[in-house]
């Protein structure tokens, strides 16, 4: 791969996208199995409402404040190398921390804190690639699908190697003496003081070994994001948006309760990530045939299809939670398409309606729609999903919960169906939605 600084470069950009998705995927996969978990084996005991808490509040906080951490400073002030291990340092420190908070209260604040580090580092990381690729919108998304592919070996090799039922607890570290026994919930919960060390050592190498990135000092208002707003008149934006926001939700309570469904309906804790990361697989094959799909659905049958795959989605979910293991698994195929063509497509969708003076702007202000107020009104809505029994990993009505789910996804389908009008033909996005669209994934 070549870059505008040798092949060396290249290599490295991959190895920062690597990295940065393992840090992510090496704990949320099994957090809410851990906080949810009975505190008699090792877990927190939190109810779903308050895991809905933690992952939302925390994680829309640090998705508002990415714009103006990750752009000002790095654009104005510091290279965004030595930034972006600075914040990587400091959240891995913040997620070490959470392993020893057992208070609701306490765990919330830190999530907060370690949201706030790590969220500006999923920008800071595109605009390093950006800025040393001589084909961004080519080359950008080869080095962007090893985020994914992070991800997946993360989330599989923690529990494959930590979590299985005969592992020797013989010879450990220092640091890791004293963990639960194996299987027992709390052993999950070494997932945090795992990413923590991660990500403290991946922010050392990427200060040491990433290529130099100085501020280019002529960034925008911090506030211009505001003036992109005006482009909600717009009738496709608007409908766009206005599902974004319930897909959104639906979203962010895909990640608060799969992993405890998983193990109500008979899934080892060891297992989980695997059959999640099956998303991750789906989400490079589909994001690699998302073009074609466009130039031949155009956007609103991509969009369609995207919400069309969340409701089928959770309607397998309602349907497994009889104990078929199997159409749980098949489900998680789905992923890559409620990602890719509604995501995705629609922040590609957004940037070309935008003229070229606002973009960047909309990008930003859409990003703040679907990754900041969505995970709001999802920590209202998840609490309320507890009227089905408080669901859990013991028990509670999984069936309804799921199919609620399905209803929302497939009702944003029919609302795509019958009211969008895109108003412009796809074509290939610009570095702005490359960026945008490359993907910060809640997954």
């Amino acid at each position: 791969m070549s870059d505008r600084n040798g092949s060396s470069a290249g290599v490295r950009l991959s190895i920062m996208m690597f990295l940065q998705y393992a840090v992510w995927g090496v704990w949320l996969p099994y957090l809410a199995n851990y906080l949810q978990g009975p505190v008699e084996q090792g877990g927190l005991g939190f109810t779903g409402a308050q895991v809905g808490w933690i992952l939302g509040l925390a994680g829309s906080i640090g998705a508002v404040a990415a714009p103006f951490l990750a752009g000002q400073v790095a654009d104005r002030f510091v290279r965004a190398e030595l930034y972006l291990g600075l914040l990587l340092i400091t959240g891995g420190a913040i997620k070490f921390m959470t392993y020893y908070a057992h208070s609701y209260g306490v765990f919330l604040w830190l999530s907060i804190g370690y949201s706030i580090a790590y969220m500006p580092t999923l920008a800071l990381t595109n605009s390093v690639a950006f800025a040393h690729l001589d084909d961004p919108e080519k080359k950008f998304p080869l080095v962007r699908v090893w985020g994914t592919i992070g991800w997946i070996v993360a989330s599989n090799a923690f529990p494959l190697i930590w979590l299985q039922s005969n592992l020797s607890l013989t010879a450990l570290p220092p640091f890791l003496e004293g963990v639960a026994k194996p299987n027992s919930v709390g052993l999950i919960g070494d997932c945090l003081r795992v990413s923590g060390v991660m990500a403290i050592l991946y922010g050392i190498w990427a200060i040491f070994v990433l290529p130099k990135t100085p501020p280019t000092r002529n960034v925008e208002n911090p506030l211009a994001f505001t003036k992109a707003f005006a482009l909600l008149k717009h009738p496709g934006v608007l409908v766009c948006t206005l599902v974004a926001l319930p897909i959104s939700m639906i979203h962010q309570v895909y990640f608060i309760r799969t992993g405890p469904f998983l193990s109500f309906i008979g899934f080892s804790d060891a297992h989980i990530g695997p059959v999640m990361s099956i998303g991750q697989f789906s989400e490079i094959a589909v994001l690699g045939l998302l073009g074609w799909i466009l130039s031949r659905a155009g956007y609103k049958w991509t969009l369609f299809i995207g919400g069309l795959a969340y409701g089928l989605r959770f309607a397998f979910f309602a349907a497994a939670s009889t104990g078929i293991q199997w159409l749980a698994a098949v489900a998680m195929v789905l992923h890559g398409f409620c990602y890719a063509c509604f995501f995705a497509a629609s922040f590609i969708y957004v940037e070309r309606v935008a003229t070229p003076d606002i973009r960047h702007s909309v990008q930003t202000a859409y990003g703040i729609i679907i990754l900041g107020a969505g995970p709001v009104l999802a920590g209202l809505y998840n609490e309320w999903l507890d009227r089905f029994g408080a669901p859990s990993a013991q028990g509670g009505d999984w069936h309804s919960l799921w199919l609620t789910q399905a209803a929302i996804g497939a009702a944003m389908a029919l609302l795509l169906a019958l009211a969008f009008r895109a108003g412009v033909k796809p074509h290939e996005p610009t570095a702005a939605a490359a960026e945008a669209a490359g993907l910060e994934e809640v997954a």
